[in-house]
């Protein structure tokens, strides 16, 4: 299935003619496990793909994270428009490869750039999103304590990439704050029959553009913990991105997840394929 997603995705790339949009390359970022613009863990503030004003784009993804006791798959699709929306959906499978068995979840995001530039203006690029997360396979979370199969998430980013900044190159920051209820993200459901409360959380990222297609970075995510079976913690990654065009872009990682539902030292790949037009 996921050779077969990986293939028609190619082959549907490079048989588009529109034309990709109008803003420079690798200013959409890449695009999040949760289907939002930004790094593999962290949505930024940034506009999935290269519409700039009065044009549309559309991306598509497909991403494998793969950890000691666990892989998950995520793939979706996003609109955007003007440089200023964006609307996603994406599913993602956990694949429970140690215990058996698989969760699933559909997120539906949307994201509005408020205020700011990425590049050109001193104050960052300022975007507010939502994500409207659903599990479709909610016994299991609910077994172990979960209160809830569905929940929003809220999130407040900024991004700015600042010029010759490390032996010349440029330098992306971004720093995101995310309301939510969800337990490790919502693959294990949401709240808890004693902290169904919305808990703030911070989430960063760094990249550093190696030239004018390439990106070397690391992101932080801070986690809720509202399960009492298991603690949870925060997550890391380090990742490259290759953007090749502006139809096609790869990103590979190292991820740290820490412990995940029980099982301690979750660490392994990440990997993401995408096409934007």
């Amino acid at each position: 299935m996921r050779v077969t997603l990986l293939s028609t995705l190619v082959a549907l790339l490079f048989s588009a003619a529109s034309s990709a949009g109008s803003k420079i390359i690798a200013t959409g970022g890449a695009t999040s496990i949760e289907g939002s613009a930004g790094g593999g863990i962290v949505p930024w503030a940034v506009i999935n793909g290269y519409a700039s004003s009065g044009e549309w784009a559309t991306n598509v993804f497909a991403s494998q994270v793969g950890v000691d006791d666990f892989t998950l798959n995520t793939y979706g699709a996003s609109l955007s428009y003007d440089n200023n929306w964006e609307w996603s959906v994406a599913r993602q499978t956990f694949k429970l490869d140690t215990l058996g068995g698989e969760l699933r979840q559909d997120i539906f995001g949307v994201k509005y750039h408020i205020a700011g530039e990425l590049l050109y203006t001193a104050l960052p690029q300022i975007s507010i999103g939502a994500q409207y997360k659903i599990h479709r396979d909610f016994a299991l979370p609910h077994a172990v304590g979960a209160r809830s199969d569905s929940g929003l998430d809220l999130y407040l980013a900024a991004s700015k990439v600042f010029f010759d900044q490390i032996a010349g190159r440029n330098l992306l920051l971004n720093a995101t704050l995310r309301a939510t209820k969800a337990n490790q993200t919502g693959l294990l459901g949401f709240g808890s029959a004693d902290n169904n409360n919305y808990q703030l959380m911070f989430e960063g990222s760094a990249a550093v553009l190696l030239n004018y297609n390439v990106a070397l970075g690391a992101e932080f995510k801070q986690k809720p913990n509202k399960l009492g079976f298991a603690a949870e913690q925060h997550w890391r990654d380090i990742f490259i991105a290759w953007f090749i065009n502006k139809q096609l872009s790869l990103t590979a990682g190292y991820v740290d997840l820490g412990k995940v539902a029980g099982f301690n030292s979750q660490q392994g790949y990440y990997m993401s394929l995408e096409g934007t037009w």
